[in-house]
C-alpha cells in the first residue's frame, strides 16, 4: 500500500479535550476504492457518549464558551479555518482513501471547509441583539440565543465538509457539541477534532468527537435530555428515526434528508456539449451518485429524447472510473459492498419494472477491487416506479419522457422529496416559471444553481435549513423578546 497520509491514524475518542481510549474496542475502517483496512477506529461505549455529552453540558453551562463574546469566538473559528486551509492536502489525502474523493470533487469536499469557517466567524461577530418597535410603550430587542448542547450526526458521503460545516454554525451560535460521524468515515471526524485540539483555543469540552458503531450509544445522541438540539443529515429513514427520538424531550431538530430530484429540458433548449457533461455530473456522476442533490430523474420531451440519451450515453461510455489517486480519474467507488449490492439491486429491480439499461449497469471492466459501479443510464422509466421514487444513492439516471410543461411539472412534483432540482430552456422567462412550480428546497435554471442560500428540503427532504448567512446560524439559536421601557 502507498504510504499514507498524516491523518490517517489509529486514533482515540476526543472527550473534554483529552484523548481517551475506547470502551467498546476497535473497527475496522475500510478503503472503498482498495478494500484494504486503513485504520481501526475507536468504538465509544454508551457511557463514554454519555461522558461526551456530559463534557459538552458542563462547557456549555460552567466553561467559558458562554461568557465569551461573539468577537472571541469567531478568533476561534478563524483559527479553524487558517488550519483546514494549511492541512487541505492532508485532509484530501484522507478523503481519496476513506470514502473515495477524486480530484475534480476537491474543492466540493475539502477546500471550501476552510472558508466556510472563516466565513462563520464573520457571521459570529456581526451576531447582535434587534430593535423592534410597534402597537405598545418601549421598544423591543430581539435576541438570538445559543440553544445549547447540539449532537450532530453526519453521513459518509461528504464528511468533511458537513461535519466542518454543521460544527461552524453550532459553534459560531455559542453552542458546545457532541459530533458522531458515521462509521463508515469516522477518521473525518476524528481528524478534525485533531486540528482543533492541536490550532485553536477552542476550550475543552466545546467540540466531543465519538465514533461508536453500536446503535445504542449512537441513540443516546438523540434522546439524551441534556442535548437541547440534534443537527442531523442523512437518509429520510434514519431522520424518521431521529425525529421520533427527539420527540419525548422536544428537542430542536434540523434534518438534511434525501433527495429524488427532477432535472427539466424544456423543448425549447439548444442541448450543447457543454450542457451535457453538466448535466451528467449533476444528474449521475458527482461521487458516484452518492449525494442527495443530484438530479437523478431527467425529464426529457419526445422532439428532444432520443438525441440526448444517445449523446449522455455516449459521455456515460467515457467516464473513466477508478482509483481515486489517479488526478485522471473521473468517478470513484461507492462507500461500501453493502452500498455496491444496493445500488445493483435498484438496476436490476428497475429492469424487471419495465426499464431498459442503455449503459451500465455493472461493474466496470477490469476493476476487479473496489467498490465500483459503471455511471448506468435508465430508459422507460415509469414516473410511479420504484427506481424513480426512491433515493439510488449510486450513479443511476433515471430517463423518463414527457408531453408539455404541466406534465413535466407533474412527474417533478410526483415525489415524496423536494430538495433540488433544474430546468434548462432557451426562453428563461419559461424556465423561471416552471421552476417555481417545483416544489423543492432549491432548482438551478439553465445550470445556474442557488449561491449562499439556505439549504434544505420540502416533504421528506427534511426540516429546516442550514446554512445562507444569519438565518443559518439562527437555526442553532432561540429567539428571545425583551421588552424595554422608553
Amino acid at each position: 500500500m502507498a504510504e499514507l497520509p498524516q491523518l490517517v491514524d489509529t486514533y482515540q475518542l476526543y472527550i473534554d479535550g483529552r484523548w481517551v481510549e475506547p470502551e467498546g474496542g476497535r473497527y475496522d475502517d475500510i478503503s472503498p476504492a482498495t478494500e484494504a483496512v486503513i485504520a481501526t477506529a475507536p468504538d465509544a461505549s454508551v457511557g463514554q457518549v454519555s461522558e461526551a455529552i456530559a463534557a459538552a453540558r458542563r462547557a456549555f453551562d460552567e466553561g467559558p464558551w458562554g461568557t465569551m463574546t461573539n468577537q472571541d469566538r469567531a478568533a476561534c473559528l478563524n483559527q479553524l479555518g487558517e488550519a483546514l486551509m494549511k492541512n487541505a492536502d492532508e485532509f484530501f489525502a484522507l478523503s481519496q482513501v476513506e470514502w473515495g474523493c477524486i480530484a475534480n470533487e476537491r474543492v466540493m469536499q475539502v477546500d471550501g471547509a476552510a472558508f466556510m469557517s472563516m466565513y462563520a466567524a464573520q457571521l459570529a461577530a456581526e451576531l447582535a441583539d434587534e430593535p423592534v418597535t410597534g402597537i405598545g410603550a418601549g421598544t423591543t430587542l430581539l435576541r438570538h440565543e445559543p440553544l445549547g448542547v447540539v449532537s450532530i450526526l453526519t453521513p459518509w458521503n461528504f464528511p468533511h465538509c458537513l461535519n466542518v460545516m454543521k460544527l461552524n454554525n453550532a459553534l459560531a451560535a455559542g453552542n458546545t457539541v457532541v459530533l458522531k460521524p458515521s462509521p463508515l468515515t469516522p477518521l473525518a471526524g476524528l481528524a478534525l477534532a485533531r486540528i482543533i485540539d492541536e490550532h485553536t483555543d477552542i476550550p475543552p469540552g466545546v467540540v466531543n468527537v465519538v465514533t461508536p458503531s453500536g446503535i445504542e450509544a449512537a441513540k443516546l445522541l438523540t434522546t439524551d435530555p441534556r442535548i437541547d438540539m440534534i443537527s442531523f443529515t442523512g437518509s429520510s429513514v434514519v431522520g424518521r428515526q431521529v425525529m421520533s427520538a427527539a420527540g419525548d424531550t422536544l428537542k430542536r431538530i434540523l434534518l438534511e434528508l434525501g433527495g429524488k430530484s427532477a432535472s427539466i429540458v424544456l423543448d425549447d433548449t439548444v442541448v450543447t456539449d457543454a450542457m451535457l457533461e453538466q448535466m451528467l455530473f449533476d444528474c449521475c456522476s458527482l461521487h458516484a451518485g452518492q449525494a442527495c442533490i443530484l438530479h437523478s430523474r431527467l425529464l426529457l420531451p419526445d422532439s428532444l429524447h432520443d438525441d440526448v440519451v444517445d449523446r449522455l450515453v455516449a459521455l456515460a461510455r467515457s467516464v473513466k472510473v477508478g482509483d481515486p489517486t489517479d488526478p485522471d480519474v473521473q468517478m470513484g467507488p461507492l462507500i461500501s459492498a453493502a452500498q455496491r449490492e444496493r445500488v445493483e439491486a435498484h438496476i436490476a429491480g428497475a429492469v424487471n419494472e419495465g426499464a431498459k439499461v442503455v449503459t451500465g449497469g455493472g461493474r466496470p471492466a477490469g476493476v476487479d477491487v473496489g467498490f465500483y459501479v459503471e455511471p448506468t443510464i435508465l430508459t422507460d422509466v415509469d414516473p410511479n416506479s420504484t427506481v424513480a421514487q426512491e433515493e439510488v444513492f449510486g450513479p443511476v439516471l433515471s430517463v423518463l419522457r414527457y408531453r408539455d410543461d404541466d406534465d413535466a411539472v407533474a412527474i417533478a412534483n410526483n415525489s415524496q422529496y423536494g430538495l433540488s432540482g433544474a430546468v434548462w430552456g432557451t426562453d428563461v422567462d419559461r424556465a423561471l416559471g416552471v421552476a417555481r412550480r417545483i416544489r423543492t428546497g432549491q432548482i438551478a435554471v439553465n445550470g445556474i444553481g442557488p449561491g449562499a442560500a439556505p439549504f434544505g428540503g420540502f416533504k421528506l427532504s427534511g426540516l429546516g435549513r442550514e446554512g445562507g448567512g444569519i438565518a443559518g446560524l439562527h437555526q442553532y439559536m432561540e429567539l428571545k423578546a425583551i421588552g424595554v421601557p422608553a
